[in-house]
């Protein structure tokens, strides 16, 4: 697991190691300009090009410049032919900075205050560090322009110049990078779109920043690596299908038959004891065909309810919503599941749905502030709920239009778990799950996974895990990353554009194997 930090909680970081452990800034910044060198040589090395490159460090007047400076002059000292570009007046650089371009300029360093980027192939952008949160003037957006236009690799330091390290939003203009070097951990900004796209390759270096200042800066969002597979709870010897839980999942309609097989296929994979389906009479023919593993059974007919809640006490999770439909019938059957269901309880797609309606009819005739209907929602569903939204269904929700969703993920997901004891699930190109004080950033998974059904897939993971014996919070977290894991497999077996949901439980048993 690693944290991925804003520019406050960065800044926070930065100053406990300067003046709380007495790290002096110039050498975290000779650090931070010496992994950026050796990036630069490895990248060199790669091309064959060590011999012909023509480098320029682009340098703003804050310590971002004095980076880039430090990384100049160390690559001009390994013989490479380098520039310096400074795009401000050096009378009004940052202390450090003005220090670099003082030791680059004793070298013998060309310090220009422009040039032509068509004449280099390797471009180092320094110009705006992380702490950029305004639009981009006319001069240096001019400057950036040129950069991007330029037929040369472009290095970022710490982030691209021009993208909000909080919310990777584009400010104006930015720096479009092949690579970025950043310190410490990750950016917001580096991992959110568009900034992804921008940011290129993201290495992340150890500096020396001092690792209890991460103790100071209160909540952070967090990443998964493969290593957090062991996180998955071990099988033992000694055990039976009891022994890994039993999933409820209520689901499909007389219309939608597959959403409930693709929900219970995900939740077996995922080691789950048992799986019994609860489903319409069409898609229980899917199911019985496609997989006899399942128990299977129908919630129409004059003793469905009865089924339906023996059923509720029967499981140890409970999935409602794959498939399920708007109707009154869905409904009827989402009230006994909130009313009687008291076990782990995951909601998906058509659940909240029906949710939404149940807010709007609330109070049909007066608008619903978002705080209310978040207030609204925390208590029709029982705390610890699980709830996976795309955009679009929590934009319902919430009674707030999709651009302003996709715009502002992360003050989004701070207002529904404000005062809230749900786990919310909020899907996209980069999935976040909320709950209480945690936050966790997925950035596994592609966009050949954008397709029908993919979302059903997801709830069954996250059931499997908790079935497995994981808390809701990080059986959420870490199947929405075991999740994107296997698409990521399975792109690399059939391409994006041919990738169907299936193909991502087919994917499933190698992200498990390599636990």
């Amino acid at each position: 697991m690693r944290y991925v930090l804003n520019a406050h909680q960065m800044k926070q970081v930065d100053a406990y190691s300067i003046h709380t452990i007495g790290i002096p800034s110039m050498v975290l910044m000779e650090r931070a300009a010496l992994c950026t060198a050796e990036r630069i040589i490895e990248q060199m090395h790669k091309e064959e090009k060590t011999k012909t490159n023509r480098i320029i460090a682009v340098c703003g007047t804050g310590n971002n410049g004095g980076d880039a400076a430090a990384c100049a002059r160390i690559l001009y000292l390994k013989g490479f032919d380098v520039t310096i570009m400074l795009t401000g007046e050096e009378d009004k650089c940052s202390e450090e900075t003005k220090a670099q371009l003082g030791i680059a300029r004793n070298l013998g360093l060309s310090i220009r205050s422009n040039c032509d980027f068509l004449e280099y192939t390797i471009i180092i952008d320094g110009i705006f560090g992380i702490g950029l949160n305004r639009e981009i003037g006319l001069h240096e957006a001019t400057i950036i322009q040129k950069m991007n236009e330029a037929n040369a690799f472009r290095c970022a330091i710490d982030i691209p110049s021009g993208i909000d390290s909080g919310s990777g939003h584009v400010l104006g203009i930015a720096v479009k990078a092949h690579m970025t070097v950043t310190f410490g951990e990750y950016k917001l900004g580096l991992l959110l779109f568009p900034g992804a796209e921008y940011a290129g390759n993201v290495y992340v270096e150890d500096i020396g920043f001092a690792k209890q200042a991460l103790d100071m800066i209160g909540s952070a969002y967090t990443i998964y690596e493969k290593a957090d597979l062991k996180r998955i709870p071990e099988r033992i010897a000694d055990s039976n299908k009891g022994t890994y839980g039993k999933v409820l999942i209520i689901a499909g309609s007389k219309n939608m038959t597959g959403a409930a097989y693709l929900s219970a296929e995900s939740a077996y994979r995922m080691g789950t004891g048992l799986v019994k389906v609860m489903t319409h009479p069409n898609a229980a023919e899917v199911i019985r065909l496609k997989l006899p593993e399942a128990l299977c059974d129908t919630y129409t007919g004059k003793d469905g309810e009865q089924k339906l809640r023996d059923s509720l006490r029967w499981a140890d999770v409970i999935v409602a919503g794959p498939g399920l439909s708007c109707s009154k019938e869905a409904e009827r059957i989402l009230d006994l599941v909130l009313e009687e269901g008291d076990k782990p309880l995951i909601l998906d797609a058509d659940a909240l749905n029906i949710l939404s309606e149940k807010i709007e009819r609330e109070d049909s005739e007066n608008e619903i502030e978002m705080s209310q209907r978040i207030e609204r929602l925390s208590k029709m569903v029982p705390n610890d709920t699980i709830i996976t939204p795309h955009l679009k269904e929590l934009s319902r929700l919430l009674g707030v239009p999709l651009s302003g969703i996709k715009g502002n993920l992360i003050d989004i997901a701070n207002e529904c778990t404000y005062n809230s004891k749900l786990t919310y699930v909020i899907k996209d190109a980069r999935t976040i799950v909320a709950h209480d004080e945690f936050r966790y950033l997925n950035v596994s998974g592609n966009h050949g996974m954008a397709a029908g059904g993919s979302g059903d897939v997801l709830t069954g993971v996250i059931a499997g895990l908790v079935a497995g014996g994981l808390m809701n919070y990080e059986a959420a977290c870490l199947g929405v990353f075991i999740h994107g894991l296997a698409g990521d497999i399975a792109a690399t077996k059939i391409g994006y554009y041919s990738m169907l949901a299936r193909d991502t439980i087919n994917a499933l048993p190698e992200v498990l194997i390599e636990r």
